[in-house]
């Protein structure tokens, strides 16, 4: 009767487990350092949805593939349009990131596809991504002659309140200059008007003259990730720029630009303050 017991037992717990187990997936990443085989966990809203079974070198030996054990209610993850990345400790537009992988080891994270369809294969990101832009505001395209500090959710402030971030940025078709797209929250976007100024404000900036020398830097972030900053003067009668805008990215503000004060009305949310900034999905 033991051994028959032990039979049953071991084929229910065996038909359990395949009951909560969802599919197994694939992660193409560039580099697997942390990541760990019966440790590293999957998570989505702070909660582990699957486990890292394995880890190997590929075939061309120029990549690590990750295989992932997703949980059963986890199953609807497993789509095309889905990303995963592995959390970092980082400095960005959220503030600092993934610090707590220090003590506890490094972890994968995952934004849920939508619309596509299944898949067992995927490629991670390099980092984490920035939240998607649903909120209400507007993008606007800087030129520049160089890109300097500015990374993809670097801050832009207006009177040195963060207003929005920067999405992205490339090379001009011709090669001469570069296209960085900033992208302006509500109601903050009624602030830019065809005679705004835009300059680039990260770093610090050292000028030093007959009673000392004067050191600048708009934050500590802005210092790391690079930033923007705009002013507008008091033009009464003219109309918000419109979306897709394009501007002139200056190396640093004109004491003129510094001290506009134009007389633009914002209308806050219903509680007369806005909203918090939602932090990255990065965690």
């Amino acid at each position: 009767m033991v051994p028959l017991i032990a039979l049953l037992t071991a084929g229910w717990l065996l038909v359990r487990n395949s009951r909560d187990r969802g599919p197994e997936i694939t992660i193409r990443f560039q580099n697997g350092a942390g990541i760990e085989a019966g440790k590293t966990v999957l998570e989505h809203h702070g909660v582990a949805v699957g486990a890292v079974k394995s880890v190997q070198l590929d075939e061309k030996l120029d990549a690590v593939l990750v295989k992932v054990q997703l949980a059963n209610s986890a199953a609807a993850l497993a789509r095309t349009d889905s990303e995963f990345w592995l959390v970092r400790p980082e400095i960005g537009f959220a503030g600092i990131k993934g610090l707590d992988t220090l003590l506890t080891g490094a972890r994968l994270k995952v934004r849920p596809g939508t619309g596509g369809q299944p898949a067992s294969e995927f490629v991670a990101l390099q980092r984490a991504p920035l939240l998607q832009n649903n909120d209400r505001g507007r993008s606007f395209i800087l030129h520049a002659h160089t890109l300097g500090a500015l990374t993809p959710g670097a801050p832009v402030f207006f009177h040195e309140v963060k207003v929005g971030f920067v999405e992205a940025h490339r090379l001009t078709p011709d090669a001469d200059g570069v296209l960085v797209r900033v992208r302006i929250r509500a109601p903050y976007d009624q602030l830019v008007r065809p005679e705004t100024k835009f300059w680039n404000s990260g770093g610090v900036a050292v000028k030093i003259g007959l009673l000392g020398a004067e050191i600048r830097s708009n934050s500590l972030e802005s210092l790391v990730t690079g930033g923007v900053a705009f002013a507008t003067p008091d033009t009464r009668g003219s109309e918000p720029a419109a979306d897709g805008s394009e501007f002139p990215l200056a190396t640093e503000a004109e004491k003129e630009w510094l001290k506009w004060k134009p007389k633009i009305p914002i209308v806050e949310s219903a509680e007369g303050w806005d909203a918090p900034e939602q932090p990255e999905s990065a965690g």
